[in-house]
């Protein structure tokens, strides 16, 4: 059997060391040593040969018996099964990801006990080991939650760990259909000597993780921390052990939940899952596509509604802008829930393109209900905001606008129109600004909404905001 050694191993050159040395004496680097397990043998990762090691075997593909061709396992929340892209695969390792106190907790509690629904009928068990909570204290927050009525008070165990030897140890005998590990930061080694979250306590841990998915084919569910600069809290190499990057958003004082994939080997990365934080924990939506949107009869300026596309799903947000004469020096720029590389290139093309100068002015843009947007379909109505804005006149109501906006002024279309205004239709607006496509592409056509096609922002401003010219101030 192979002798298991600690040693501070340098990420650069590979260099192995004693102790622990502020710059590697091989190469020169400064804190790149990591502590590492080393082995005097390399072990048998060999998950297709014959038990009694040697050399693997290359069977073919037809013969192959994954884990990921069985049926999926339902966790009970819809939201959550769809953005994993139907369900947990057995034999996956899954990350979920985010800030302190957002609900991840909370979240993983549920979904064992959806999970416990379903399997506990055939006498199927989940597992969380918690490295940070007591087993009293998670019973508690399962009691918060109305989850010792259910099936989930004998078919969810917890135990009190961190030593992820012994965890894997009770998973391999015990056999459970999931594992939940909260946190991977508090999860450490046996023989490592570093304290739990240092880089070698971490990836190790998540490697051992990683056999016991891949090896028995039970689901592992990892808890990650993100660090005050929103990256995950640890080696960036964590990110690529996992099959699946499932983050957590949402302002922590507010009620809503956005859960969406980074990375996901199984299924989509584009579907989003929104929640409600309420007494009974994480609720879901019933009507995702209303959830960013206030009264269609309310106008004010600098407000526009802009029809996103998250996956397969429209989701209706609404866009504000608040402009307000700069004071001495430079003047702010100011982005929430959106890119502010963006916001200042349409600050620039409102200039240059349509004669709506800001330049002079400070500038605040949001997306209301704390989403994160990205997409380019965002242009349009964030620059009808900021125009709406300046000249302290609102859009015309019920209605939203969509487009992608060049440096030429010119608009752009942007995939799934047709799908987004159906959305907006059905939640009660009845006119929408679009950009006009080509002779070869159909016009967007839909009983009881107003398609205003344009082709440049300064059409669009005079569409969109009733009365004067785009660049009046009042």
């Amino acid at each position: 059997m192979a002798r298991v050694r600690s040693r501070y191993v340098c990420q650069s050159c590979g260099e192995e060391f004693l102790r622990w040395e502020g710059q590697c004496r091989q190469c020169g680097t400064w804190n790149g040593l990591v502590e590492t397990l080393v082995r005097d043998e390399p072990r048998s990762r060999s998950t297709v040969g014959e038990p009694g090691g040697g050399l693997p075997r290359a069977a073919p593909l037809s013969e192959i018996d994954e884990h990921v061709d069985r049926p999926r396992l339902g966790t009970g929340l819809a939201e959550f099964d769809r953005v994993l892209g139907g369900g947990l695969v057995r034999g996956s390792l899954v990350l979920v990801a985010g800030e302190p106190g957002i609900g991840k907790s909370t979240l993983l509690l549920q979904v064992a006990a959806g999970l416990a629904e379903t399997v506990g009928r055939d006498g199927g068990w989940v597992l969380y080991a918690s490295g940070e909570e007591s087993a009293g204290q998670v019973r508690m927050r399962a009691r918060r939650l109305g989850l010792l009525e259910r099936r989930a008070a004998d078919s969810v165990r917890v135990v009190a760990e961190s030593e992820v030897g012994r965890i894997v140890e009770l998973a391999r005998t015990d056999r459970p259909v999931m594992v939940i590990v909260d946190s991977i930061q508090t999860a450490t080694v046996d023989e490592l000597e570093g304290p739990a979250g240092s880089v070698g306590q971490v990836r190790e841990s998540a490697l051992r993780l990683m056999e016991l998915a891949k090896g028995d084919g039970i689901a592992v569910v990892l808890v990650g921390h993100l660090t005050k600069e929103g990256s995950l809290a640890g080696p960036k190499t964590l990110e690529h052990l996992v099959d699946a990057v499932v983050s957590v958003e949402g302002e922590r004082y507010a009620a809503l939940r956005l859960v969406r994939a980074s990375k996901n080997r199984f299924g989509s990365t584009e579907e989003v899952g929104v929640f409600e934080m309420g007494e009974l924990g994480l609720i879901e939506l019933a009507d995702p596509a209303r959830a960013f949107v206030g009264d269609a009869a309310l106008v004010a300026p600098g407000s526009v509604v802009a029809p996103t596309l998250e996956g397969s799903r429209p989701i209706l947000v609404e866009v504000q802008a608040l402009v307000a004469p700069g004071t001495a020096g430079y003047p702010r720029r100011t982005a929430s829930g959106l890119d502010g590389n963006r916001l200042a290139l349409l600050i620039a093309v409102l200039g240059r393109r349509a004669g709506v100068g800001l330049g002079s002015h400070d500038v605040y843009a949001n997306i209301a209900g704390g989403l994160n947007v990205v997409e380019p379909a965002l242009d349009l109505p964030l620059a009808i905001a900021l125009a709406s804005s300046l000249r302290d006149r609102p859009v015309t109501p019920s209605t939203v606008a969509v487009g992608e906006v060049g440096l030429l002024g010119e608009l752009r279309p942007v995939p799934g129109l047709e799908r987004r205004l159906r959305e907006a239709l059905r939640l009660g607006y009845t006119r929408a600004i679009v950009p006009r496509v080509g002779r070869s592409q159909p016009q967007p056509s839909l009983p009881g909404m107003e398609v205003v096609t344009v082709g440049s922002l300064e059409e669009a401003l005079r569409a969109a905001i009733p009365g004067g010219r785009p660049g009046d101030a009042g």
